[in-house]
């Protein structure tokens, strides 16, 4: 009985000891805290203004690209003073390619049914498709003259389209 006497004693609290009367903020810790949470702050505001930095960077990035096809002359091939030059072809390259009506094998026991890699729908009897020079490949015109307006290149085999010309013997 006189050890249940005494566990009764361990687990008395003492509401006194746990008041809060001898927390005291003085001077240098009244200072060390502002310091410390003005440093937390200016930290959290780096962060966020390096965050929205990288964003608007990675979108100002993507921008030339699209920028430098839409507000590049027909006429004009040579490249920008200090820039790059466009990717895609001009409209006088891209409307030269040939338009055919598009016929499907003629052998009844060919599955091969080809559609256009870009919209990725079936390509239809006499419907038009323009041809890419170099590989045969056909395309909706619709589809293969956006993809051509940024890109040089064949969307399937990625063979080059562009006619040698002065603009690209100066490239690198």
């Amino acid at each position: 009985m006189a050890s249940s006497h005494e566990d009764s004693h361990r687990f008395h609290w003492h509401y006194a000891e746990l008041d809060d009367k001898n927390f005291q903020v003085h001077g240098r810790s009244l200072l060390f805290i502002i310091i410390l949470f003005s440093l937390l702050l200016l930290l959290t505001f780096l962060c966020l203004y390096a965050r929205w930095l990288y964003r608007f960077h990675r979108r100002s990035s993507s921008l030339p690209t699209f920028m430098a096809t839409t507000t590049t002359t027909t006429t004009d091939m040579n490249p920008p003073p200090g820039g790059l030059p466009p990717l895609g072809l001009d409209p006088a390259t891209i409307n030269s390619f040939p338009i055919i009506l598009y016929r499907s094998s003629t052998d009844p026991n060919s599955d091969e049914t080809q559609s256009c890699s870009i919209c990725l729908s079936t390509l239809q009897d006499e419907e038009k498709v323009k041809v890419l020079p170099n590989c045969n490949h056909c395309y909706h015109p619709e589809c293969v003259d956006k993809w051509l307006s940024t890109q040089s290149s064949c969307p399937l085999c990625r063979a080059s389209l562009r006619v040698n010309s002065s603009a690209d013997s100066t490239l690198p």
